[in-house]
C-alpha cells in the first residue's frame, strides 16, 4: 500500500506573521502605557484630595477640643505649635494632631516622588509629609483663609526650599508640574478642600485677605 503524500504546509507561523504580531504588541504597549500612567496619576490626585479632607477634619476636631484654636494659634506650653511653625517646622504640628489624624499615611501625596510614605508617627520627617501649614491661620474664623495644602510651590517660576515661606498677595506664586499637572489642593479655613490652578492659587491668596501668608513648607 502506498503512502499518500500531501502538499499541505505544516501548521505554524512564518517569520512575517511573527513580525506582524510583535509589531502589533509593541504598538499596543506604546498606546496603553501612557494611558495607564495617566490613569494612575489621576487616581492619585483623587487620593490626595481625600487625604487633605481628612487633614482638614483633623484640624477642626483638634480646634474643637482646644478653644476653637488651631495648633498654630497656641504656644508650645499650652499644647500648640505657635513657636515651632513660625520657624518653618511642619512636622510638629502634625505630631500634635496625631490622635485626630490617626495615621501619617494621609500626610503623603501618592504623586509626591520626593520622599516616602510612613506608617508610624515615630520618626516622622519632612520627607514623609507633602503638605504645607499656614503659620497665620490660628483659628477657623476666616473660612477663605488657606490653612494647608500641597507643598509643591514655585515662586517666580522657581521651586521653593523647605522652611518658612512668606507669600505676598501680589507675589508670582504657582504650582510646579511635579505633582498634579500644574494644579494643587488647598485646605481652607473651614476645613473644606479646593483644587485650583496656579492662577486660582494666586486668587485664593487674594481672597483670603490675610495681612501675612507665612507657609511652613516641608
Amino acid at each position: 500500500m502506498k503512502t499518500r503524500m500531501t502538499s499541505r504546509p505544516e501548521a505554524g507561523l512564518n517569520l512575517f506573521e511573527v513580525g506582524v504580531i510583535i509589531a502589533v504588541v509593541a504598538l499596543l504597549a506604546v498606546l496603553l502605557v501612557p494611558w495607564l500612567i495617566e490613569s494612575k496619576r489621576k487616581a492619585n490626585i483623587i487620593a490626595c484630595n481625600g487625604y487633605l479632607k481628612n487633614v482638614g477634619l483633623a484640624y477642626r476636631v483638634w480646634a474643637g477640643d482646644n478653644g476653637d484654636m488651631n495648633p498654630m494659634g497656641l504656644s508650645v506650653t499650652n499644647g500648640g505649635t505657635m513657636e515651632m511653625v513660625a520657624t518653618g517646622d511642619v512636622v510638629q504640628t502634625f505630631l500634635v494632631m496625631s490622635n485626630e489624624l490617626a495615621t501619617p499615611v494621609i500626610l503623603y501625596c501618592p504623586n509626591d516622588s520626593r520622599g516616602q510614605v510612613r506608617n508610624r508617627f515615630t520618626g516622622l520627617a519632612n520627607s514623609n509629609i507633602s503638605y504645607f501649614i499656614s503659620a497665620d491661620v490660628t483659628n477657623g474664623d476666616n473660612p477663605q483663609a488657606i490653612l494647608s495644602g500641597d507643598g509643591n510651590f514655585e515662586l517666580g517660576g522657581k521651586p521653593v526650599n523647605p522652611g518658612l515661606l512668606s507669600v505676598g498677595t501680589n507675589d508670582p506664586v504657582g504650582w510646579s508640574a511635579s505633582r498634579h499637572i500644574l494644579c494643587g489642593n488647598l485646605v481652607m479655613g473651614d476645613g473644606s478642600v479646593q483644587q485650583v490652578t496656579s492662577n486660582g492659587l494666586r486668587i485664593s491668596f487674594l481672597n483670603a485677605n490675610m495681612a501675612t501668608n507665612r507657609l511652613a513648607i516641608p
